[in-house]
Parts: C-alpha cells; structure tokens; sequence
C-alpha cells in the first residue's frame, strides 16, 4: 500500500514539474523582443566606428531637396545644390543620426516648439533623429527627444512645425540621393567573400 501511495506521489509530482515547464516555454515563446530591440537601437554606441555619409534628403512634397542655409531651414534646393548636400553622422547602432549641412556646418535640428532650426553645435538630443524606412521605401526623420515628432516640408519647401507631422503624410516622406555629379565618391561597403578552406601545407624540415 505504502508503494503504491509513494508511486502516485512520484507521478503527481512530475507531473507538476511537466506543467511547470511547459509554462516557462510558453512564455519564453510569447516574449517581445522588440522593446528589447528598440532600447539597444536607441543606446548611444560610443564604441564602434561613426559612419559618415554623404547625400542629398529629396522632399516628396517640393519635389525639391533638403537645405540647411545656416540657422534657416528649407526644402527647396536643386540637385546638386552646395547647401543641400548633407554629412549624415550615425549616432547608435544603425537608426539614430545627426545631419549636418556640408557648406555651412551647421545642424539639423528641432527646438522644443517643433520648429526646425540650425545649429551650429550638434551635441543637444534635439539635433538626433530617428532614420524610419516606411512601407514606400520613402524615410522619414523623427526626432529622437521629442517622440512623433518629424522632420517635414509643405509644398513650398517650408519648414512643418513638429507636432502638426505625422508618419503617414507626404510632407515627411524623404528619398536619399547622391550629389549630382558624385556618386562615384561613394565607396559601397564590401562583403569579403570565404572561399573553402584549402588544405594546410606543413612546411617541411630540413632532414
């Protein structure tokens, strides 16, 4: 009688081990790794190499280009235009990054009213924004400090104040291009190619 309890025992608890397990896989499995995700994209990487690349923000509104004319900001800049061409910084690990204007060194930034500006010092958060690659392969800026927040043109080329943007309107819709005229410049990143592995020679000793 004693064995038989000590059995069932035995079975009820693995069976409750079982349970206990196959809760802690489940929620293993239901997991969002995207918070995850989006925290490290946002980290500052201090570590790694700053990117630096060079081009052109074409506004799907003006149909014209990005220009940071010192503390003034405009969308209407010709291809090729010396004032629309832009050094573009990453400031994490992909996503975030600051846009300087070539000619003029000053910064693309958004002051706490979401009025677009130029700074000449790119180190405040209102100079950071968030790189966004939308469904329409368009990008669209959002400022990193000040969350829904974009970068946006009307048609005439001015400057949208912040929180009159929104993700899904064509006045945030950018397409990046080369300068006219230096596409050439652009050193495209290679892949190193592995071939298989040859076989070792052992380097032969004199007898």
């Amino acid at each position: 009688m004693y064995s038989v309890f000590s059995s069932c025992t035995c079975l009820c608890l693995h069976f409750l081990l079982l349970c206990l397990q196959v809760q802690v896989l489940a929620a293993e499995e239901n997991v969002d790794f995207r918070i995850h995700v989006e925290n490290q994209t946002r980290a500052r990487d201090d570590v790694s190499r700053k990117q630096l690349r060079l081009y052109q923000l074409y506004s799907r509104t003006s149909g014209k280009h990005i220009q940071v004319l010192g503390r003034r900001i405009s969308a209407k800049g010709e291809d090729g235009d010396k004032y629309a061409q832009l050094l573009v910084e990453t400031d994490t690990f992909g996503s975030q990054v600051r846009i300087k204007g070539k000619e003029t060194d000053f910064y693309l930034c958004m002051n706490r009213k979401g009025k677009l500006v130029g700074k000449p010092d790119g180190t405040s958060k209102e100079c950071v924004f968030i790189e966004k690659v939308l469904e329409n392969n368009y990008t669209a800026l959002m400022s990193a400090k000040y969350t829904g927040w974009y970068v946006g043109f009307t048609k005439k080329g001015r400057p949208r104040k912040g929180p009159k943007t929104r993700e899904n309107q064509q006045d945030v819709h950018f397409m990046k291009r080369y300068p006219k005229g230096q596409a050439e410049l652009q050193k495209p990143f290679k892949y190193t190619t592995v071939t298989k592995r040859t076989r070792r020679i052992r380097p032969t000793h004199p007898g």
